[in-house]
């Protein structure tokens, strides 16, 4: 049941950090620990539009972090969202940002707000993207029906009236 829970919290942060990328535009790469699994080696797959890692055995997620801090920091651009008070020291002297996990969620609700408002707003061309009215009949008695699609890259609603 435990593992069930887990699978089910990693899923739906996952599914966040998706959110996040497409708003964003960015690399992000999520790291979880597989340190426990025997024999496990390092597995990094493609999660929608986000990269994910599990960590080979006997290696921490804060381990394979610091490595690619390392590796990475001075060259890119690279934040890190993690709360452990000793990986944000190593974090910040590798030259990478940081993000607390609160951040990380403020952050995360700050975007979401800002592609509502967007598209939210009177005039902000979310209405002009629709790709205009096409009219079909039902199968039932010859109705019309008007279908609109939203080609917005942030909807993606299809609308039947």
């Amino acid at each position: 049941m435990s593992e069930v829970n887990i699978d089910s919290a990693r899923d739906k942060l996952l599914d966040i950090l998706c959110d996040y990328q497409g708003s964003r535009g960015i690399e992000v790469i999520a790291v979880f620990d597989a340190y426990r699994v025997q024999g496990h080696w390092t597995e990094a797959i493609d999660y929608h539009n986000i990269h994910v890692v599990f960590t080979k055995e006997a290696e921490t997620a804060d381990q394979y972090i610091e490595k690619f801090a390392h590796e990475n920091g001075r060259k890119y651009k690279v934040m890190v969202a993690t709360s452990d008070r000793l990986e944000q020291i190593i974090i910040r002297g590798q030259g990478c940002g940081l993000y607390s996990a609160r951040d990380l969620q403020e952050e995360v609700k700050r975007v979401k707000n800002q592609i509502r408002e967007r598209t939210d707003r009177p005039g902000s061309g979310h209405k002009e993207l629709s790709a205009g009215w096409s009219i079909g009949r039902t199968a039932e008695a010859g109705k019309k029906r008007r279908i609109e699609t939203c080609m917005c890259e942030l909807c993606g609603n299809r609308v039947q009236t």
